[in-house]
């Protein structure tokens, strides 16, 4: 895997927390912007991503990856650590990017680095287990107050906890996209770091000294995506993140990316998230 700066590496800490279930953790067509992480003390528990099912079991790591549909399945005693974060987004996204893996065996001393983090930060700490509950743009704005009013020391000591933990899963990451045509990586780039700009097809067509309607066909065989959906996807993302982060007018956000109409903005919104922007940010989850 490449050697990137760690000062590209722009991790915040939404949730952290521990908690016991009886067969009550139990969530279906769970969805969010952040990443969620898990080490398990006792029992065991599943989680669904498509036609998958991780299980859980104790003295383990897991990383539920950002904006990735899962359930979660619970049927005795189940027990866990957990930490929600998301990523300032940048040219590269070190949580979409990377392919990590969903299951690592705990290393020593994670259970109690984990343990520390909860210690150190007791208002992070979930009021209630279920999604809708925490993952609205609410309670989400008050984490990230309450994550800046911390200490300094506060907030060295657990930034270098999430790192340790996070290098678990670095060290088995992946490059998602293996994309070997330069000239579209270099597309790739210039559209992560103009997402908020309209990026018009012909001018990336340029760029790569194509036509067209071969940079289209190239794009597509390097990613497997469409030039337009590609953007579309990004784009839709970056407002799921800002719907829930800040406190942009939907009509700021649909501005912010690039649309000049904010009705055009909300179809293609709902069209790909499957809820409206105002019912994503009132926390109603994607059914």
């Amino acid at each position: 895997m490449t050697n990137y700066d760690i000062s590209q590496l722009q991790i915040i800490t939404l949730n952290t927390g521990y908690a016991e279930h009886n067969a009550d953790w139990n969530w279906h067509n769970v969805r969010s912007p952040f990443a969620r992480l898990y080490y398990v003390t006792e029992g065991e528990a599943w989680v669904e991503i498509k036609n998958r099912c991780i299980h859980l079991i104790p003295n383990h790591l897991y990383m539920i990856p950002p904006f990735t549909k899962h359930n979660n399945i619970c049927h005795g005693h189940f027990c866990h650590f957990y930490i929600h974060v998301y990523e300032n987004p940048g040219e590269f996204s070190f949580l979409e990017d990377l392919q990590y893996p969903n299951e690592i065996l705990g290393e020593n001393h994670d259970g109690q680095l984990f343990r520390r983090l909860t210690i150190l930060n007791p208002s992070m700490r979930l009021p209630a287990s279920d999604p809708a509950s925490y993952d609205n743009h609410g309670m989400l704005l008050r984490n990230i107050a309450q994550n800046k009013q911390r200490n300094f020391w506060n907030i060295v000591e657990s930034r270098g906890i999430l790192f340790i933990l996070l290098s678990r899963f670095l060290k088995q990451a992946k490059e998602k996209q293996a994309v070997k045509n330069e000239r579209i990586s270099q597309t790739i780039s210039f559209i992560r770091t103009h997402i908020t700009e309209r990026i018009n097809l012909d001018s990336l067509a340029g760029m790569a000294c194509m036509s067209k309607d071969h940079f289209i066909r190239v794009f597509h065989r390097e990613t497997g995506e469409t030039p337009n959906a590609y953007i579309i996807r990004l784009k839709m993302e970056r407002a799921e993140l800002l719907l829930i982060t800040t406190d942009m007018p939907i009509k700021s956000i649909s501005d912010a990316l690039g649309y000049e109409e904010v009705s055009y903005f909300n179809r293609l919104f709902k069209d790909k998230i499957g809820k409206t922007p105002l019912n994503y940010r009132m926390g109603k989850q994607i059914q």
